[in-house]
């Protein structure tokens, strides 16, 4: 697959608009889905040869559904989505979303570089998550799709110097393609005018039963990951990197997500530290559904993932289908650097600086 060239001139300021549904290139569609903040925002859909259909909204670099056919003739949408704006406009928890500038926390919404300390906006207790207030979750991408061998969508946007604390103004890009393997490779690119962390990410919550009725507490998981990031109270790590062997969190084997789950405090929200490996985009995740028989594979360039088993889910939001989502009706599997990293010296460094490239790729495989 050709990778697309970093911030292609006028290419990112391309914003397409349309009042039905149209074909704009094989494999993608588009529609105007509303708008918000005096700008409009649209619905791409990607589909490839095996009817596997993925919806991307330019509201959050959302992934809105993730829809694949069933034996019975039917269709399952594997993660957590709406068929509106309007659910996205109620603030869910990031469902589906692109995460930045920074995914996870920041203690204390502080980080300093050379010498100057900047202060973000706090949104999880005293800590920063997920970009703050109006992250990147919340803002409206510029969209185009490109020609390629598969059906693929370019999104961007421009960061200004001091958005929600952050220096420098952030130019990124996040590039979705949908391969008829069923594989969604999400790359994300950006660059910067002044030294800023930024860890990018997308926050889709996956149950692969189709059905939110149906816990995933029953999903078998694996990470090749030997050891994690220890967290405090206030999910911070604490700094130390520990070996998962004879914890709760040692899935190097395959277990199911919940039999072990009360041996966890909260329930997991943790970055796990991925093995490191030969290939240039390797096998880090497998997540199992035995009732349905599908499997999602997680391959990725990330040095982290972080599980989040739907803990904070509480039953007050109603899914497309009118059912509550409550606690363990999905789970996360966010690929990242790790979280507090600008404070943990010991962590690998998530600070980009003028003239360098942030470059990473993150690849789902959905079978069934």
């Amino acid at each position: 697959m050709k990778q697309t060239a970093l911030f292609l001139t006028s290419l990112i300021v391309i914003a397409m608009g349309c009042n039905t549904e149209t074909k704009v290139k094989p494999g993608i569609t588009k529609k105007d889905w509303g708008e918000t903040d005096g700008k409009k925002v649209q619905l791409f859909s990607l589909t490839n040869k095996n009817g596997v259909e993925v919806k991307i909204a330019t509201y959050g670099g959302t992934i809105t559904s993730w829809s694949v056919p069933t034996k019975d003739g039917n269709r399952a949408d594997i993660v957590l989505g709406f068929d509106t704006l309007g659910g996205y406009l109620a603030k869910p928890p990031y469902f589906g979303a692109t995460i930045g500038r920074y995914g996870n926390r920041i203690a204390d919404g502080k980080f300093t570089i050379d010498n100057t300390t900047y202060t973000l906006a706090t949104n999880n207790g005293k800590n920063h998550l997920h970009g703050g207030i109006k992250g990147f979750d919340k803002v409206i991408w510029d969209a185009a799709p490109v020609v390629d061998s598969v059906p693929t969508l370019i999104l961007s946007y421009i960061s200004k110097d001091g958005e929600e604390g952050y220096p420098g103004n952030l130019k990124s890009i996040v590039q979705f393609s949908l391969t008829d393997d069923n594989e969604l490779v999400i790359t994300y690119d950006a660059q910067t005018d002044k030294a800023t962390p930024v860890n990018l990410t997308n926050h889709s919550y996956f149950n692969l039963t189709g059905d939110i009725s149906n816990s995933i507490l029953g999903h078998k998981l694996l990470i090749n990951g030997s050891n994690y990031t220890p967290v405090d109270s206030t999910l911070i790590p604490t700094g130390e990197i520990k070996d998962v062997k004879g914890t709760p969190f040692d899935f190097t084997t395959m277990h199911t997500v919940g039999e072990r789950i009360a041996d966890v405090k909260g329930g997991y929200d943790h970055n796990f530290v991925l093995n490191k490996a030969t290939d240039p985009l390797p096998l880090m995740a497998v997540l199992t559904d035995t009732v349905s028989g599908r499997t999602l594979e997680v391959y990725t360039t990330e040095p982290g993932i972080q599980f989040y088993s739907g803990n904070f889910l509480d039953g007050k939001i109603k899914n497309r289908d009118g059912k509550p989502i409550n606690q363990h009706s999905a789970l996360c599997l966010e690929t990242q650097h790790f979280p507090d990293s600008p404070n943990k010296p010991g962590f690998p460094s998530t600070i980009l600086k003028p003239g360098e490239k942030y470059h990473t790729i993150t690849k789902y495989k959905i079978k069934f």
